[in-house]
Formats: structure tokens, C-alpha cells, sequence
């Protein structure tokens, strides 16, 4: 396999016991797997740094809704990703995190001609325990698409 190639699968132990950072920045390099809702869906988790990372994705004709749109599980599943792996990057060795609960805006229908989206998602705070972040899901010209907050559990493995 090329150097910073994507492949798919699931982390194993020792990998996902890796300080948070480093966990994403595997994601994002090819040394880890991404998940396999990631090959299903068509995404890549692109940028990572203490705090925030950036998945994008093309919205395809497979994913659209019996109205003619992208189904929004496209849109909540980019934007529980960029954000939950943003809380993710501030975790400690030993620890991982998932979502608790999330709320979604939808602001503007996305079709496959919307062409390459981009999500972001940025940690608002973070305990022990517990952290929230926000992201924002935009088209290539910057428009926004929609927008969500999350609220994460921290845990020990």
C-alpha cells in the first residue's frame, strides 16, 4: 500500500489507546484505518490539530432522499465526525470519548451538484469528563449548509 493511503477497518486496542491527537492524525495520515462508514459514505477526515479537525466529502446521487436532496444523515454523519474527533484530539493516552448527543441545523439542501463539502469542527470546551464542540458544514464557495453542537463523553479504556 502507498504511503498515506486510506484503508478501512477498526483501530485496534493499542491504536485506540493512543493519546487523542495522535489517534486523529493516524486517521488523517493512512496509519490508522478510517472507519467503515467513511468508505460507505465517501468521506476523508483531512486535517487535525489540538482542538479541531475537518472531514469533507462529494455528495453523490446514492445518497439521496425519496425529495431529490442528499439525505441529511450525510450532513449529521460529517458533522458528528468533525466534531466528535475534535473533542477526540484532547483526550489523553488510555482514554477515548463518543457522542452523547447532538443537535443539527439544516440551513440549504445539499445535491450531488453541490460538489465538495467540508465540515469542521472545533472544541467549545473540555473537562475531565466531558466536552463540546460545534461545527459547520459549508459548499466550495463557503456557504453554509448546516451547523450542529455536540456534547461528548470522555472515558477511560
Amino acid at each position: 500500500m502507498a504511503a498515506g493511503a486510506k484503508r478501512y477497518g477498526t483501530a485496534s486496542a493499542e491504536d485506540r489507546a493512543k493519546a487523542g491527537l495522535e489517534f486523529v492524525r493516524g486517521l488523517v495520515d493512512g496509519t490508522l484505518p478510517l472507519n467503515t462508514m467513511a468508505r460507505t459514505l465517501g468521506y476523508d477526515i483531512i486535517e487535525a490539530s489540538e482542538g479541531r479537525v475537518v472531514v469533507t466529502a462529494t455528495p453523490t446521487a446514492e445518497q439521496l432522499n425519496p425529495e431529490g436532496t442528499v439525505h441529511g444523515g450525510l450532513a449529521a454523519t460529517l458533522l458528528d465526525t468533525c466534531m466528535g474527533l475534535a473533542v477526540r484530539t484532547l483526550t489523553g493516552a488510555g482514554t477515548g470519548s463518543t457522542t452523547l448527543e447532538f443537535k443539527i441545523a439544516f440551513i440549504r439542501p445539499i445535491t450531488p451538484e453541490t460538489g465538495l463539502v467540508r465540515g469542521e469542527g472545533v472544541v467549545l470546551s473540555m473537562g475531565r469528563r466531558v466536552g463540546s464542540a460545534e461545527g459547520r458544514l459549508t459548499d466550495r464557495d463557503g456557504k453554509l449548509l448546516a451547523h450542529a453542537t455536540t456534547t461528548c463523553l470522555v472515558f477511560e479504556r
